[in-house]
Formats: structure tokens, C-alpha cells, sequence
């Protein structure tokens, strides 16, 4: 099985949006509609999710006016409102604000697992796992535009969403997971989507890559894992701040659901409530040896981990939880940022063989 791919053809924001929503409108529709069920299982009513939507295009469009431009594109093409597709933009920021107001948990046992190796010769070797929520499994696309002549950016993303893990062909790469801190609030700010964004289209460098997030202010917390040839940094983004985590002496930068910083670290939600992100990190310290090798297979295959025995890198839903309680292993991913491109496999690491790869 593979996800489904879309390249622009169009180069500016408006018309690009527009391309892309009307080709992937059903796609984006049931996107939105997957979020919505989510928000309203997590007991955030209708107006409220429009009024942070709105809230989310106005911070953006005060940010990056091009990006805030092309979400009114898409909505353009996908037969929706502005605020609608925002939404799609801003679910981290959303979750975030019903978190902070009490209501239901949103978070669980499965998330993201980031692993980047720099080897003393050769292009970096990068995996990761992409843990959500399991009826939104068919939200992923594989997109390609260019912002920029020359510059070409890949992203798997979500549809409507502009943009999450990728590369450019700048040499740059990123991956993406999901962070909580007591600084997270309701009121939304810049899309920690649309930082993944400008990095992929303005970053040829880590250090571009963390100016570009310092100067957005936001209102839930991510890490965006940069990676060069021959370099790479966690950015940690936070309300509380921006830090840039390097790999260690050995090359080897590992990254989960916790802060890694140990100023940001003293205000962490996240593994407070779900200390499994502790013990992936430590799935991946021990297996570093297979996450360094050449061959992404081998990588992807050195993640494996279940619970209740071992780690839960690679999650399962449980079909007697609510929609809010279902975490399933929907992608697993590998850069390579020397070609500008990625492969991709639909599912986790325990279904992965040379076979399953999908090159983008």
C-alpha cells in the first residue's frame, strides 16, 4: 500500500493552494472531518474550534502572509472557509488548548520516535516512526511544490495541512514529533505546522532552521528534528522557549515525546502523564548499533518495539477505546537529505521489508 502523491504545478501561494485542495478535496473534507470528531470527543465545541481556526489564520497571516495566502487557496479548491483548513493546520495547537482547559486527554501511550545517526563518512542515516490517532490513518499525502525556482520541497503531510516531515533540496531535512509543557495554552498562536514549513522553505542550515522557529510565537510545544549531511539539531519549541539539542560525541541524536533541554525539561507534561516516551528513548539507545546502519530497512527494523514487554515504539490501536485513546503506527519514514528525497512505508517497522518502501 502506498499514500498518495500530488506535485504542484502551480507557483504562486493563492493558486497552488488552490490546485492542491481541489484535487485532494475529498481527501482534505474527511481530513477535517476526522479532526472535528476528535475536538468534539475531547469537549470542545463547534464554536470554539472556529474561533481558535480563526484565530490561527490571523496569527499566521501576521507570520508568513504567503502560507496564510495558500490555506486560502486550498480552502478555495476544497470548497471550504478559510478557518476550516486553519483548523487542519492548527490541530496541534487546538489539542493543546482543550488540554490546557481540563477537558478529555488527547495524548496516549503511541507517539512519534526519531532517530538521526551521523556517521563519520556519508550522508546522515535518519527513522522515524508517525504515530495518530487511527481513523485519521488516510490522512497522509506525499506532496511535492516548489516555493521557489530551484528550490523543491517533499513533504509527507496531512491533507490540507502545509506541510510536517520532509526535505528540500537545499540539503536540509526534517522530522516531527508532538511535545506538551505547562506552557501550552488556549491562546493560539503561529502553527508549529507552518515552522516545519518555512524551515523546508527557507533553511539550507540547522541555525537557519532555529531562527526561523525563535521568531514565531506559539502556543503548544513540538520539536522539529533538522538534519544536514553533516550536521543536525532537535529544535525544541515551546511557549517557554526555543532550545537546539545536538547529537552526542557519537554522531547519535535521538528524539521522543520529552523534553530534552533541562530548562524546558523542568516545565514537561508530556512524560509526566505517559512515562513511555522514557522508554522508547531507551528502545533507541539500545538498538543504535542497527539505527546507524546504511540500510534503512535495517533502521526501521532496529525501532521495532510492542508493549506491554518492550518499548511501544510500534503501536497498535485498541478498538474498545474512544477515537481519542487510539494511537496507531501510521507511517514509518527515512530522509535522505544528500538526494532531496524520502522513502516511506504505510504502517510500522514490525510490517516493514525492502519491498514496502515507497521512494518520494
Amino acid at each position: 500500500m502506498t499514500f498518495p502523491v500530488f506535485t504542484s504545478s502551480q507557483s504562486e501561494p493563492l493558486a497552488r493552494g488552490k490546485e492542491l485542495g481541489t484535487h485532494l478535496r475529498d481527501q482534505i473534507l474527511r481530513n477535517l472531518s476526522g479532526y472535528t470528531d476528535l475536538f468534539t470527543v475531547a469537549g470542545a465545541s463547534g464554536a470554539r474550534v472556529r474561533a481558535w481556526g480563526e484565530r490561527a489564520l490571523d496569527r499566521s497571516a501576521a507570520w508568513a502572509p504567503r502560507l496564510a495566502e495558500e490555506i486560502a487557496g486550498i480552502a478555495w479548491g476544497a470548497g471550504l472557509e478559510p478557518w476550516q483548513v486553519a483548523v487542519v493546520n492548527a490541530r496541534t495547537e487546538i489539542l493543546a488548548a482543550i488540554d490546557a482547559g481540563g477537558a478529555a486527554d488527547v495524548t496516549g501511550d503511541g507517539e512519534c520516535s526519531t532517530s538521526v545517526v551521523l556517521p563519520a563518512s556519508g550522508p546522515a542515516r535518519t527513522v522515524q516512526t508517525w504515530d495518530w490517532h487511527d481513523h485519521l490513518r488516510d490522512a497522509p499525502v506525499l506532496w511535492e511544490y516548489e516555493p521557489f525556482p530551484g528550490h523543491v520541497v517533499r513533504t509527507f503531510t496531512e491533507a490540507g495541512a502545509l506541510a510536517k516531515i520532509g526535505v528540500n533540496t537545499a540539503g536540509l531535512g526534517v522530522h516531527f514529533n508532538i511535545l506538551r509543557h505547562r506552557s501550552d495554552s488556549a491562546d493560539v498562536g503561529v502553527p508549529v505546522h507552518l515552522i516545519a514549513r518555512r524551515i523546508l522553505d527557507e533553511a539550507a542550515t540547522v541555525a537557519q532552521a532555529a531562527d526561523i522557529a525563535r521568531s514565531a510565537e506559539v502556543s503548544a510545544s513540538t520539536v522539529i528534528t533538522v538534519v544536514t549531511e553533516g550536521d543536525a539539531g532537535a529544535v525544541e519549541i515551546s511557549p517557554a522557549g526555543v532550545s537546539v539539542i545536538p547529537p552526542g560525541p557519537d554522531g547519535v541524536l535521538l528524539h521522543c515525546n520529552h523534553f530534552l533541554d533541562a530548562g524546558l525539561a523542568e516545565g514537561e507534561r508530556h512524560a509526566t502523564d505517559r512515562p513511555f516516551t522514557y522508554d522508547r528513548q531507551r528502545h533507541l539507545r539500545d538498538h543504535v548499533d542497527g539505527l546507524s546502519d546504511a540500510d534503512l530497512t535495517v533502521r526501521a527494523l532496529a525501532m521495532l518495539g510492542h508493549g506491554p514487554d518492550d518499548a511501544p515504539v510500534c503501536a497498535h490501536p485498541d478498538p474498545e477505546m474512544p477515537i481519542n485513546q487510539r494511537w496507531e503506527t501510521i507511517a514509518t519514514i527515512g530522509l535522505d537529505v544528500a538526494a532531496g528525497r524520502m522513502r516511506v512505508h504505510q504502517g510500522g517497522p514490525c510490517r516493514v521489508t525492502e519491498a514496502t518502501w515507497q521512494e518520494f
